[in-house]
């Protein structure tokens, strides 16, 4: 048998592995399940990602787990690894994106009252999900305009109008709230004209959508489904059809295209406003200093005085 050839003079043209040129693999995961020992495992948590150099944030709650990491390849196949050999998140699904250097600045590991504040503690998803519609299956509905059983399929934004604002599905209910705990009492407010219509609730990873779809089925609406796995997981198995924009993550990154790559779109240091590439040709914006936001800010507090 003759040795494989390793002359690469003629391979210019081979292009590097994905490893090599996007080395980080950023995670995100929650799990609602009853997680009762929190205190007595954050340490554990937290020594276990100091010692495989990973960072982001990690949420335990009486409700479950939520957690955002980045790390190489090697060190984040030993965190799931570790993660599922508990029989409580064994089953934990994983979204994964890559980036060229480390988007988070340190490693947190916190303790909440709930994985995404909604005040309602009478809603606990282990008890009963709402149902779940697949990306692809989401796809076909958006297509044909209506679901299986000829239903109008509408929409519903849960996440706050700035991330609104970098993108979204599109013909969406956008109710423009500022915070999560804003949503039950306004979709309270519009029940009557959702009526005969199966709502889709959707955010960025699956967190807020499937809480906002459980309250939405607890006070009677009768047909709604949450986005399985957010808008995240539907670019990664659908790409950006029926969506305009980016998609916001809570990572240096700001905003992710739907071929889940990192966008163009930043956020100012001075005001944290979300600023597209095209605010950005604006002269009021100065990277790392001010935008066009600061200055509109500026003209409203001046005009109140």
């Amino acid at each position: 048998m003759q040795a494989c050839s390793t002359d690469t003079q003629n391979d210019e043209n081979v292009l590097p592995p994905a490893s090599a040129v996007l080395p980080y693999v950023n995670i995100a995961a929650y799990k609602f399940i009853s997680f009762h020992d929190t205190v007595e495992q954050r340490p554990i948590f937290r020594a276990l990602c100091e010692q495989l150099d990973l960072k982001g944030t990690i949420l335990l709650t009486p409700e479950g787990i939520n957690l955002f990491l980045a790390g190489l390849r090697e060190s984040i196949d030993k965190f799931l690894a570790w993660l599922r050999s508990d029989p409580r998140f064994a089953d934990i699904q994983v979204k994964e994106s890559y980036s060229k250097k480390q988007p988070f600045n340190r490693m947190l590991v916190k303790l909440k009252a709930e994985i995404i504040t909604m005040k309602h503690p009478l809603i606990q998803p282990e008890k009963g999900r709402a149902p779940a519609v697949e990306p692809k299956t989401l796809k076909r509905w958006l297509d044909q305009g209506h679901d299986d059983a000829g239903r109008p399929v509408v929409m519903v934004e849960t996440r706050n109008a700035f991330e609104v604002d970098v993108g979204t599905f599109n013909n969406t209910i956008d109710y423009r709230i500022d915070k999560f705990t804003e949503f039950p009492d306004v979709i309270g407010q519009h029940k009557e004209e959702l009526e005969g219509k199966t709502v889709v609730t959707f955010c960025t990873g699956g967190i807020r959508c499937e809480k906002a779809a459980i309250h939405m089925r607890n006070v009677g609406f009768d047909s709604v489904y949450q986005l399985d796995g957010g808008i995240l997981k539907y670019f990664e198995e659908v790409g950006g059809a029926h969506y305009t924009g980016d998609c916001f993550v809570f990572d240096y990154r700001t905003a992710l295209s739907p071929t889940l790559q990192e966008s163009e779109t930043t956020q100012c240091y001075g005001c944290r406003a979300v600023v597209t590439p095209r605010e950005q040709l604006s002269p009021y914006y100065v990277a790392g200093k001010s935008c066009p936001h600061c200055k509109k800010a500026s003209r409203e507090t001046t005009a109140a005085a």
